[in-house]
């Protein structure tokens, strides 16, 4: 639901039978960088990003990007971290804006999907922030490389994103900012696409069915 609040977008994506095919989709691929791991509580975004994937393919020129205001010091671990410093985001937009131009972006690409690495994490960081300022988030279908990789090597046991990204052979970008962890997460998940293809699962429906497990659907 949307914790007895009124949700910002009342949709935010565009629905699609279960037997679209895999390349048809529009899936928005996004992450976060915060002020610390106590998204729920403490900590405060300072950054999200965003691509398309559509057709099976990373669209670079459609990307989003902002910065965030935590109204909050960001400690030094985290500016080396991430390389946010405090200066970076002090006339940055707050929170509610940041979230309201991603949703804005997600509905303008006719997103049918939100996709990241270990996303719950981000959609924590989104909705804590909402709830801050008495929003809800709608519900929106999401999916977690992790559980792809899940369904298509169960073996491995990691999470670390530049990791699997190696293994699978895919590009790499800067670590530890939204943009750069979001295009990798973006052409990583182009990957498992192909070899989830290569297993004969075609559809939307497939992909559903093959991480329902662990897909979450916020």
């Amino acid at each position: 639901m949307f914790f007895g609040r009124k949700p910002l977008f009342q949709q935010l994506h565009k629905e699609i039978p279960l037997s679209t095919p895999i390349d048809e989709i529009s899936f928005t691929v996004f992450d976060t960088e915060t002020t610390g791991f106590q998204v729920a509580t403490v900590d405060r975004l300072i950054e999200i990003a965003a691509v398309q994937v559509i057709g099976l393919k990373v669209c670079e020129e459609e990307q989003f990007h902002t910065f965030v205001n935590p109204n909050r010091q960001i400690s030094q671990e985290i500016i080396e971290l991430t390389g946010i410093t405090n200066e970076k985001v002090e006339n940055a937009p707050t929170s509610l804006v940041g979230i309201t131009n991603l949703f804005h972006f997600i509905k303008n690409q006719h997103s049918n999907c939100i996709v990241g690495h270990y996303v719950s994490f981000d959609m924590v960081a989104l909705k804590s922030e909402l709830r801050r300022e008495k929003y809800g988030f709608g519900r929106m279908p999401t999916i977690d490389t992790l559980d792809l990789i899940g369904y298509l090597s169960p073996s491995y046991d990691m999470r670390d994103l530049h990791r699997y990204a190696q293994n699978f052979g895919t590009r790499i970008y800067e670590r530890h900012t939204a943009s750069g962890d979001a295009l990798t997460t973006a052409y990583l998940f182009v990957e498992l696409l192909h070899h989830f293809k290569s297993r004969g699962k075609q559809t939307w429906g497939d992909l559903l069915q093959a991480t329902e497990n662990q897909s979450r659907i916020f």
